[in-house]
């Protein structure tokens, strides 16, 4: 039986094979995708994956899914799309399709195009997510009475407004930026001995939206142990796996020698 505050040195789909069914309330994950980066020899079964986290999330759970894709022969993969819609097979629905922004920071990919510097973040629901709970950190357009303005209606005519009226701040868009590197991924120095972390900011602005206190967020990638250590910062239970020992290892000594989180936006 699968234990709540743990990481487990396993393939994630034995795993989540021995979870009762109905048992997360959010999955925060990023897969070692397309081989991008050498991931101590081992591949992962998606199909499988993607049918064994669909069974174990609860009604109005969420799957939130970062990923990219590879550029070979000056071609992009698709892999994140293909994934995408295999989770819309399995019965997910997508409930956002969000932006990962590395700021200047990325990877070249094709030396013909832009510079890469965004992963997908795919917001998955079985069913309408249970938990809603939209950062609002946006600044808003300043309210005036005398500042003449339109807005388009859904027969396409334009409606005279008289100007705007939101509160302070609004709802964030979907586009997340996040500044990557030495004391800003993490400052936890052990972490970094990974290949392949993402920010401790990215999993808690997740975590907090999708989830309450004494949920369970599952990791089945955990990797260096971002999600786990978010997760337990932020009051909620958490399930780890991890096929490599040498990387569930780092990441059962980062939950052992870390206790707070990073506070670089009021997080807690």
């Amino acid at each position: 039986m699968i234990e709540l505050d743990k990481i487990y040195n396993m393939d994630c789909l034995e795993g989540m094979r021995q979870m009762e069914a109905e048992s997360v309330d959010l999955t925060v994950t990023s897969p070692p995708y397309d081989d991008r980066r050498e991931y101590n020899g081992y591949c992962f079964d998606f199909e499988n994956i993607a049918r064994e986290l669909y069974r174990v999330t609860k009604q109005g759970g969420v799957v939130v899914w970062v990923v990219g894709d590879a550029t070979i022969d000056g071609d992009e993969t698709g892999t994140s799309f293909r994934q995408a819609l295999f989770f819309k097979k399995c019965g997910f629905k997508l409930h956002d399709t969000m932006i990962y922004n590395k700021g200047c920071q990325g990877a070249v990919g094709n030396n013909n195009g832009y510079w890469q510097s965004f992963e997908y973040m795919f917001v998955f629901s079985k069913g309408r997510p249970k938990t809603i709970n939209l950062i609002c950190d946006r600044q808003n357009v300043e309210s005036r009475e005398d500042f003449n303005s339109t807005k388009r209606q859904q027969d396409g005519t334009l409606h005279k407004t008289n100007g705007y009226s939101y509160g302070e701040q609004g709802r964030r868009t979907n586009i997340w930026r996040y500044y990557t590197g030495k004391n800003l991924t993490t400052k936890d120095q052990i972490a970094f001995k990974h290949p392949a972390m993402f920010p401790e900011l990215l999993a808690c602005d997740h975590i907090k939206s999708w989830s309450n206190e004494g949920d369970v967020v599952l990791d089945p990638f955990m990797g260096s142990g971002t999600t786990a250590k978010v997760a337990r910062a932020l009051g909620r239970n958490y399930i780890g796996f991890e096929i490599s020992k040498e990387y569930c290892d780092l990441a059962n000594k980062r939950l052992q020698e870390t206790k707070t989180l990073f506070d670089l936006r009021n997080i807690t």
